[in-house]
């Protein structure tokens, strides 16, 4: 068995009971749902009305505007969520500790909003619309890759 050891020290939350770790704690511990009617997709098209979404997202609270321009959500809450998480911990990644810090994200599947706000504009306004951006904001590692770079981790 591998002697090595993961300590968490910090943590971070983007979530549809909170975006940070004491609204979501204090909506779980109180019971509140983070479920409600949708508002970000076209509801018509979809037979549940309801979902769990990110309400008051501001991604420049962590992030330069111009980076979230080449993001999808899903990377946006990642590096927003890593960053509250060193900011807990009160880590200092410097060029000393990088190649010791890791990101491991987990994930199924990438850029939704992406693939379908571009595969919107490929279909009513042909492929020469559809963004340079659009593979990079899709690929499901690119949620750990921003966090690695915005985060200055250089370890596996």
């Amino acid at each position: 068995m591998d002697k090595n050891r993961v300590v968490i020290t910090g943590m971070g939350a983007i979530t549809p009971l909170g975006n940070n770790v004491t609204q979501f704690w204090d909506h779980l511990k109180s019971g509140t749902s983070g479920i409600d009617y949708v508002t970000k997709v076209n509801k018509d098209d979809f037979p549940a009305k309801v979902a769990g979404e990110i309400k008051d997202w501001d991604p420049t609270k962590y992030m330069e505007k111009k980076e979230t321009k080449r993001m999808d959500l899903f990377t946006q809450y990642a590096v927003a969520a890593a960053k509250m998480a060193v900011e807990d911990a009160k880590l200092d990644i410097t060029d000393e500790i990088a190649p010791r810090v890791g990101v491991w994200i987990g994930s199924g599947i990438g850029g939704m909003t992406t693939y379908d706000e571009q595969f919107r504009k490929f279909m009513e306004k042909g492929y020469r619309r559809v963004s340079p951006f659009f593979v990079p904001m899709l690929i499901p590692d690119m949620a750990a890759g921003q966090v690695s770079i915005q985060l200055g981790a250089k370890g596996d």
